[in-house]
């Protein structure tokens, strides 16, 4: 059988994997995560993916065992880009207060870049990004910082999190939920069904 690795810590993406019921197994990739000068969001999104997917399959390899349906590696990479400009995690609280303050009342993009790849390389891999609407509300300073002290911003790309107390400032979102959370599930359960003839519904290939 088959086993899924997705290659990422993410909690969130960890979540909506099992809410659809994938088995799979987590392993950390260890890649820089670094914008070439120039790069657009997208492609940098996209990168960032195929270069953990690449870095997860040689560790694959290096096991001297193997299931005999091999692997399938789920990689992505979720950023915010406001005005063309790529919004990271907060380095400190000052940014994330200056970050959270430039989305309110604005509409920005969650752009995902995501890798599907079968380990070993029994076909191509899959690399595709979504792009995801969301509209924040009127942000006032005081209510800026008392969000910041809660400390949910401060590991989030774009500086809150759609799923948590951010949820209150969202006031609409024009695309995939899941995308914003960190993994546009529906593409990604379409892509092991059509590219890699993986049945989430049996967990078999």
């Amino acid at each position: 059988m088959t086993r899924i690795i997705l290659g990422s810590s993410s909690p969130r993406r960890r979540d909506l994997l099992a809410t659809v019921r994938i088995p799979y197994e987590v392993i950390k990739p260890e890649t820089p995560e670094i914008p070439h000068p120039g790069e657009a969001p997208e492609v940098y999104a996209a990168r960032n993916a195929r270069e953990k997917a690449e870095w997860v399959e040689q560790l694959l390899l290096s096991r001297p065992e193997r299931p005999p349906g091999g692997f399938i590696v789920i990689t992505a990479d979720t950023i915010v880009v406001l005005d063309g400009k790529i919004l990271e995690k907060p380095r400190d609280r000052a940014h994330a207060v200056e970050m959270v303050g430039s989305l309110g009342g604005r509409t920005h993009t969650v752009v995902t870049g995501v890798e599907l790849r079968a380990v070993p390389a029994t076909r191509p891999p899959t690399c595709f990004t979504v792009r995801t609407g969301v509209k924040i509300k009127p942000l006032s300073p005081a209510e800026i910082d008392s969000y910041v002290a809660t400390g949910e911003p401060l590991d989030k790309a774009g500086g809150y999190a759609a799923q948590g107390i951010g949820s209150y400032m969202v006031q609409s979102i024009d695309g995939s939920h899941a995308n914003v959370v960190g993994l546009p599930i529906a593409e990604v359960v379409e892509a092991l069904r059509v590219d890699f003839g993986y049945d989430f519904w049996t967990g078999r290939t």
